[in-house]
């Protein structure tokens, strides 16, 4: 007898996984399968891995039943500080105290944590972990995915959020334009002297963004942050072979005395930087979501954002459909989402390509070209409302699991 569900997801990451929960929430049930061990993802400790969680998601989470379980971990942003290099004049971003914060960051583990046990406790989800899928089929009767083990898995829709190097969407044989930034983000957790008052400092390098991003503080009452600097792929194996002194006296050069002294409270990881946008994100009872669909530049840290909003309008798009009594995986209802998500998903890459390109510019004279937009943006009340709202996401076609 198989167990045929609505939704067959590949890739059980922290989009997949609210997607999952997202899904059940309007009575859909789902195969969640992902190639990873949940007990290695959310193991004790501190990789120096954190995410932003927009205002939006933020409401995602809080309407799939993860908010009043994520709320004690989540350290507010109170306002962002925008810098070109340490010279004098920046952005700042602060919202009007009505407003509340532009967001939270949650150390990745928090996240997956609360999700792992939210998928676990959901009839209607059937988690797969860890296993390997070696064979995907679709037609205009369902989708099946055939695991390592033998079984096989059927649904309605296949759902691919697997991430960059998406075997669903490869083979889809579906187009995508990319380019590789030949950077790489060098990540690693901060405990430091001076408190950070919930301020996310965006730093812009030649290089790259240097970006100290606020969490809670540590057990014993450490200040703490996460680094997330952008150098040259052929200077990053450099970097990460330092030493802990030397390797925090270059973090100091870069950042001055803006949180004291510091020291290292995670290993250090690192990721290469491109830029992969999917032409079309559906197909044949096929949908993409997260970086199965756009990978982009961490320079505002939307790219999870980004990724829930697909969640969001796919569910959506889902529900709709049902209720007019249409298949799950009739194209009309896919094409629906695709378009949705379209012009939201190209802005936003589009947007932090631009800013990666301009901040990259060397020289003093571009330099005071940046710092002379920077000043006219300070002083602008209305485009500082505007890109806090995008920060936020509250702008545009929101969903209506993302609206208040």
């Amino acid at each position: 007898m198989t167990d045929k569900r609505d939704l067959l997801i590949l890739g059980g990451g922290l989009v997949g996984s609210t997607l999952a929960l997202a899904a059940a929430k309007q009575g859909f049930s789902s195969h969640l399968v992902d190639r990873a061990d949940p007990a290695d993802l959310t193991a004790d400790g501190f990789d120096g891995r954190a995410s932003a969680i927009s205002t939006a998601s933020w409401r995602l989470f809080r309407n799939i039943g993860l908010a009043d379980t994520l709320e004690p971990y989540g350290c507010p942003i109170e306002s962002i500080a925008v810098l070109d290099q340490m010279k004098p004049g920046r952005i700042d971003f602060t919202p009007e105290e009505h407003e509340g914060s532009l967001g939270r960051m949650f150390a990745n583990r928090v996240l997956r944590t609360a999700l792992f046990e939210a998928v676990k406790d959901e009839s209607l989800i059937t988690l797969h972990a860890p296993v390997d899928v070696v064979d995907r089929q679709r037609d205009a009767y369902g989708v099946s995915a055939t695991l390592a083990d033998g079984q096989v898995l059927t649904a309605d829709l296949l759902v691919g959020a697997e991430g960059r190097s998406s075997p669903t969407r490869e083979d889809a044989e579906l187009k995508m334009a990319s380019w590789d930034y030949s950077h790489r983000a060098i990540i690693v957790g901060l405990d430091h002297s001076k408190p950070h008052g919930g301020v996310a400092w965006e730093i812009f390098y030649p290089a790259g963004p240097f970006a100290l991003l606020p969490l809670l503080d540590g057990p014993e009452g450490q200040h703490r942050s996460a680094l997330v600097w952008t150098v040259d792929e052929k200077d990053a194996a450099g970097v990460l072979k330092m030493g802990e002194r030397a390797f925090l006296a270059e973090v100091q050069k870069r950042m001055g005395d803006l949180l004291g002294e510091l020291s290292l409270n995670s290993a250090r990881t690192s990721y290469p930087l491109s830029f992969q946008h999917t032409v079309r994100i559906v197909g044949e009872r096929m949908a993409l979501v997260g970086d199965s669909a756009h990978g982009m530049h961490p320079i505002a840290g939307q790219g999870l954002n980004l990724g829930l909003r697909d969640v969001g309008a796919l569910v959506e798009v889902l529900g709709d459909a049902r209720r007019f009594g249409l298949d799950l995986g009739d194209m009309q209802v896919l094409e629906r989402y695709e378009k949705w998500r379209a012009l939201d998903s190209i802005m936003v890459m589009g947007a932090t390509d631009s800013l990666t390109r301009l901040f990259g510019v060397p020289g003093k004279a571009a330099s005071a070209v940046r710092r002379l937009g920077m000043a006219g943006v300070q002083r602008s009340g209305m485009l500082k409302k505007f890109f806090m709202d995008e920060a936020r996401g509250v702008s545009g076609d929101v969903p209506e699991l993302m609206k208040a």
